[in-house]
């Protein structure tokens, strides 16, 4: 039986009167490539930030790895091992593409510098980082950017890699190879959870999902029983389509 990782109970923020998440128990077991999904405004950022620190619980529980991490500031929820990458890509711009990771590695993981840079090419290789490592980060698209970001994430001794909305802004033969690599990942010992709308990418790389609407858990199984799901089609107003596109 898969260990836990990640583990929420009766996790709730709320802003003022607005309960953004609201009593959400989730679980994410080593190994998961974990989706989590639901209408615009659903909560599914806000979870995210929740657990990850950027916002303290108004009420419950986060545990990683069996730990007590509720109420960790950011950066003690990288040292603990979960890291993450946002819809924005959040560069250092005047940095190459290799400086960045480094800085992740000497921030993130301790590294000294050579070791830095080691480890920071050998992720920039890893995620298939088409160009020179020395090319400037003002200077690269999307889909560079993005795997600029992974690599920054991962070398930061990540155990737990939060994805959100990975698949915004790129083609369709982007969205294919950043399955790929998502899978690549999950493959070398990181687990993942993503926060996405795109239902191909769900579909073909979760293999459990959790639902949120208005801030409440409303299903979380395999993907084929949680699509099938009378109370997930609702909160998706009823549109098959976006379930299946």
């Amino acid at each position: 039986m898969a260990k836990k990782l990640l583990v929420t109970e009766n996790l709730s923020k709320h802003f003022g009167g607005l309960k953004a998440v609201d009593d959400v128990s989730i679980y994410v077991e080593e190994g998961d490539i974990f989706g989590l999904i639901g209408p615009n405004g659903a909560g599914k950022t806000t979870l995210q930030n929740t657990i990850a620190g950027t916002f303290p619980p108004t009420s419950g529980k986060v545990y990683f790895e069996e730990k007590d991490i509720t109420g960790f500031k950011p950066h003690q929820v990288c040292h603990a091992g979960i890291n993450r990458t946002y819809q924005i890509v959040r560069s250092f711009p005047r940095l190459t593409a290799l400086e960045n990771v480094m800085v992740s590695g000497i921030f993130g993981a301790g590294l000294r510098e050579e070791e830095a840079d080691r480890r920071a090419r050998e992720l920039l290789e890893f995620v298939e980082f088409p160009i020179k490592p020395e090319t400037p980060a003002n200077t690269l698209n999307t889909m560079q950017l993005k795997r600029v970001e992974m690599a920054k994430a991962l070398a930061a001794n990540c155990r737990l890699l939060f994805l959100d909305e990975v698949a915004a802004g790129l083609t369709p033969g982007e969205l294919n190879d950043i399955i790929v690599l998502i899978r690549r990942i999950r493959d070398s010992g990181v687990t993942i959870l993503i926060v996405e709308h795109l239902m191909k990418l769900i579909m073909e790389v979760c293999n459990r999902i959790a639902v949120l609407s208005f801030g409440e858990l409303i299903a979380m199984d395999v993907p084929d029983v949680v699509t099938s799901d009378e109370k997930v089609r609702k909160a998706y107003l009823g549109d098959s389509l976006i379930l299946n596109a």
